[in-house]
């Protein structure tokens, strides 16, 4: 009789993730920040000696949100920065590749994504309207990363992103760190915004 693939993975924390079925007792915020620090974004596309990794862009992506949204409730700040938290056990696949596989990779994100929200005490979905400005902030990040290290020009980025407001970006800068750093930077504002939840 043939065995059933196995569809959990083993953290470094010890829990097993059932990628099928994920409960949120089995997700850990050392695991997620380990994970995304040592994902890069645009397949590693990108210019320096360390890669841009998911880890770095959650946080850049959070730094916007609360620009764009300064009176949400933070709350809305810990979904902004956990926005990409799935791509621990998936990875960052680009547009391209989440086309081509289809529908099942948006289900396996959203499961992952609802564990770890009701993990760290926010709602399974997050409202649309915030659901829409974090992704505002994502895209305003996505044309920071394409111009300043993922080597396209100013007019191609605003094709592909949109001409992001300028005061969203202002005084900001791509930064490449070793992944120690940014899971370490990471690890710390989760904990300062888990802090600040009523």
């Amino acid at each position: 009789m043939a065995q059933q693939p196995r569809a959990w993975q083993r953290m470094l924390s010890g829990r097993r993730l059932d990628l099928l079925d994920p409960t949120p007792v089995d997700i850990e915020i050392e695991d997620i920040a380990h994970g995304l620090a040592f994902v890069a974004r645009w397949n590693g596309q990108t210019k320096g000696d360390f890669a841009y990794s998911v880890a770095e862009h959650s946080l850049l992506v959070e730094t916007i949100f609360g620009r764009i949204a300064p009176a949400a409730p933070v709350k809305w700040r810990l979904a902004a920065l956990l926005h990409d938290a799935p791509e621990y056990v998936i990875g960052d696949m680009i547009s391209p590749v989440k086309a081509a596989i289809g529908p099942s990779y948006g289900a396996l994100d959203e499961r992952l994504e609802a564990a770890v929200h009701i993990r760290f005490g926010l709602p399974a979905k997050v409202p649309t309207s915030v659901k829409k400005q974090i992704k505002k902030a994502d895209r305003v990040s996505a044309w920071m990363e394409a111009v300043q290290i993922a080597g396209f020009e100013v007019a191609e980025a605003d094709r592909f992103f949109g001409k992001p407001d300028a005061a969203l970006k202002e005084g900001l800068q791509i930064s490449l760190r070793p992944p120690v750093e940014v899971r370490a930077d990471f690890t710390r504002r989760h904990a300062e915004l888990l802090e600040q939840l009523p």
